[in-house]
């Protein structure tokens, strides 16, 4: 956890720059699923909609993508660092060159892979969002759309981060791949 938070501290230092989009985006998506949780658990007992059971669950599910979500901001943290060390490998020779580029490439397949995923979870959010639309206390009504907002930006962000990357892949099927899976976060939005 000591680590999830000293990236958040490098989010918020315009002088960081290992720090980026990718895990800020994995942290709006954590607190997404920390305030959609807690409008789904305040509605229980109420009968707006779901059974109690229903509001739970999802809390319960929340619950776990919050975590997973902290989880993907430091490895994508982790993955840019990797992506740093690759370009600072010597490229004197020819084969250093060579290996330099593979290093390149499998960490910016690592690199787009991270916030394809963080992405998966904020729209997971998101399907949540949707499922509760009109069904949960309205006295919440503010924590609600502030974490649908931070979850669509979460998605969209993701998708961004994973296309930012593609530059660095030159496998045409891995390649395509990715950028066919962040067309479809950023479709899933609209």
């Amino acid at each position: 956890m000591k680590i999830f938070y000293e990236v958040v501290e490098k989010i918020m230092d315009s002088r960081d720059v290992t720090v980026g989009g990718g895990s800020a985006s994995a942290v709006a998506g954590a607190m997404a699923a920390g305030l959609v949780g807690m409008v789904s658990r305040l509605s229980v007992g109420k009968e707006y909609g779901l059974p109690d059971e229903r509001y739970l669950e999802i809390a319960e599910e929340l619950d776990e993508l919050a975590v997973q979500l902290k989880e993907g901001a430091v490895e994508d943290t982790r993955s840019y660092l990797g992506i740093k060390a690759a370009f600072a490998l010597p490229k004197a020779t020819d084969e250093q060159k060579s290996a330099r580029r593979a290093a390149i490439e499998s960490a910016a397949i690592r690199a787009a892979n991270v916030p394809l995923e963080n992405g998966r979870a904020a729209l997971r959010i998101l399907e949540f969002c949707r499922e509760m639309d009109g069904k949960f206390n309205p006295a919440a009504s503010s924590d609600m759309e502030a974490g649908v907002l931070l979850a669509e930006m979460a998605v969209k962000d993701t998708a961004l981060n994973v296309e930012a990357n593609l530059s660095l892949i030159k496998t045409p099927e891995i390649n395509e791949e990715l950028a066919r899976s962040a067309r479809g976060l950023k479709a899933a939005v609209q």
